[in-house]
């Protein structure tokens, strides 16, 4: 490295040095403020996480009741196993927030989990005797809550998510975000996939 190249690049840390400190010093920097988003979004998708392994816990038990009552709908119930398997298999890592390829990954599995339950629950029409089953009743209203609060937290986590990203990409408190805290946009809920959670399955009896 030649003496232009180390002068270069301590000038820069330097500036980066003392832009860093004239930000904490600012009033609306935002320091802050960006910090107490960035946990109130890690709380919101906990609770995502914790209701989408909720449902994950009821499959198995809905699963084995309609076996009970309809064994040769096997393709059915193996396409909901399979797709649990797959959802339950993303690693949730705090590190998920930051990889939108990640995210993605993650949203598709449990789409792909939602689309067989309902695939389950259309087949369940054709036994009247399942319906009338009362284990069945019971998994299936815990099933149907369970796809409520998990769009009341998957809402949640879109809202603090879009608070967080104003706060990340408005000045001034862009340049606290890029210079001190190398914070960047976190991924969200795509509107396709949220109008399919809008609508939970349902089963009339």
């Amino acid at each position: 490295m030649n003496g232009r190249d180390r002068r270069d690049r301590i000038m820069t840390r330097v500036t980066g040095a003392w832009l860093a400190a004239l930000l904490l010093v600012v009033p609306g920097c935002g320091y802050n403020t960006i910090q107490g988003l960035d946990e109130e979004t890690n709380a919101a998708w906990s609770e995502v996480l914790n209701q989408y392994q909720r449902r994950a816990d009821l499959i198995p038990n809905l699963v084995n009741v309609v076996k009970g009552y309809a064994e040769h709908e096997r393709e059915t119930l193996e396409a909901v196993i399979q797709a649990r398997t797959q959802a339950t298999g993303v690693q949730a890592t705090p590190e998920l927030l930051n990889n939108p390829e990640a995210f993605k990954k993650f949203q598709a599995a449990q789409g792909d989990l939602s689309s067989a339950l309902s695939r389950l629950l259309v087949v369940v029409e054709r036994y009247p005797d399942l319906k009338a089953n009362e284990n069945f009743r019971d998994l299936q209203s815990q099933l149907e809550g369970t796809e409520n609060r998990i769009a009341v937290a998957r809402k949640r986590y879109i809202d603090k998510v879009a608070e967080y990203n104003k706060a990340v990409r408005y000045f001034p408190t862009n340049l606290t975000a890029k210079f001190l805290l190398h914070a960047d946009v976190k991924p969200t809920f795509t509107v396709a996939d949220e109008q399919a959670v809008a609508k939970p399955p349902e089963v009339k009896f």
